[in-house]
């Protein structure tokens, strides 16, 4: 199986914004590697004769009649927020301008 390179969670990091130091890049990389491992062998497992799933037990999606009984107002949906501008609810900004 194919390895994860130290290089490789250093750039995960850094497209996800997560500092780490150079120990836990190397212990993530040691994880990462051995679940990609992990993960293989389960492949060899399997046979032409087990179908794929992706749940054990089969499941039915239980779905409602879409009924529009009560819709808010604008200005009811920002009455109880925190900080509202315009009708529309006002949040920090969580990106960074680069």
């Amino acid at each position: 199986m194919s390895e994860i390179t130290r290089e490789q969670v250093a750039h995960l990091a850094e497209l996800a914004h997560i500092d780490m130091t150079d120990a836990e890049l190397d212990h993530m990389a040691e994880d990462l590697s051995s679940m990609v491992t992990l993960f293989g062998s389960i492949s060899q497992v399997a046979s032409d004769d087990v179908p794929a799933t992706s749940h054990p037990v089969p499941l039915t999606n239980v779905f409602r009649d879409d009924d529009e009984s009560h819709v808010l107002t604008n200005e009811q949906a920002v009455a109880y927020a925190p900080d509202a501008e315009d009708g529309q609810f006002k949040v920090p900004a969580i990106l960074d301008a680069e």
